[in-house]
């Protein structure tokens, strides 16, 4: 596993909407760089996502000079600014991610009727500032450490190879974006992120803790936004089952390098350090 090297890096500034493809990115204490920093809530303040509303799939992201430009089908362009050092300037609300009550901050609500419009229910955007630490699961904890509003790691690794493998199992064209992770390697061979262990990308340690459980967003098509079948989930659990969950991915922690830039391009190499064993699946 010596020829392992990062083929793509993404970021979902926010939960549930489309990615951005980026060459770069920083590493950050909650993960990469603007990754799920910020979130759609409901009236009772509770996140929503594209279980409930895949029609999210279809609002694109990008970076640029000053905030995540938004585009939705015949929707104007919108633009959510980046966080202001002045923190007072924001309504701060409690919001509901999972289990996590969280304090964060309401932006405005021009923006929280843009996304009204679109996805058809009552909903606000609200951003997490960086004195809102939300503590991953203390099972999987080393360190205290802490995630954005992903569904509870800083990171997800997932291999060309297993994309490629569980396409050569169904009848639809899986692209890697159903899967939503933020770093994609080549190299290895199919499921080699399941042993990945404790390993080392441009001098930052990360450490590979435990298998992603995937859902139905899964089935969701990201270029239609529309649930179509029932695929990855029923041939995953055909081969990646364990319990009532199918696996795909696998989530990280990592430690930053306060002797380096903790940047990740695409290109880096992966170095090994303590390999894990294979997952124990049915």
């Amino acid at each position: 596993m010596s020829d392992i090297t990062v083929s793509q890096l993404w970021i979902y500034p926010v939960k549930s909407l489309k990615g951005i493809s980026l060459d770069k990115v920083q590493l950050e204490k909650r993960g990469l760089q603007y990754d799920r920093r910020w979130m759609l809530v409901d009236t009772n303040k509770r996140f929503i996502s594209q279980r409930l509303y895949p029609k999210m799939a279809l609002i694109e992201t990008e970076l640029s000079e000053f905030g995540v430009s938004v585009r939705a089908p015949d929707m104007p362009v919108l633009i959510i600014p980046y966080p202001d050092s002045q923190a007072g300037m924001y309504e701060e609300i409690e919001v509901l991610c999972w289990n996590d009550q969280l304090r964060v901050q309401h932006i405005n609500t021009a923006i929280d009727n843009w996304f009204s419009e679109f996805l058809d229910v009552d909903c606000e955007l609200v951003y997490m500032p960086d004195n809102c630490e939300r503590p991953v699961d203390t099972n999987f904890a080393r360190n205290n450490e802490i995630a954005s509003f992903s569904d509870g790691f800083p990171n997800l690794v997932i291999s060309e190879a297993s994309l490629n493998d569980l396409n050569s199992k169904v009848d639809i064209e899986l692209t890697i974006n159903r899967f939503r992770p933020n770093i994609v390697i080549s190299g290895c061979e199919p499921y080699g992120e399941d042993t990945l262990g404790h390993f080392k990308i441009n001098n930052i340690d990360f450490y590979a803790v435990k298998p992603c459980s995937r859902c139905v967003i899964t089935t969701v098509n990201p270029e239609t936004g529309v649930k179509e079948s029932k695929e990855p989930l029923a041939t995953l659990a055909k081969f990646r089952k364990k319990g009532q969950k199918v696996f795909f991915g696998q989530n990280l922690l990592h430690k930053l390098n306060y002797m380096s830039d903790n940047t990740i391009s695409v290109g880096d190499k992966l170095e090994i350090i303590e390999p894990s064993a294979p997952l124990n699946l049915d």
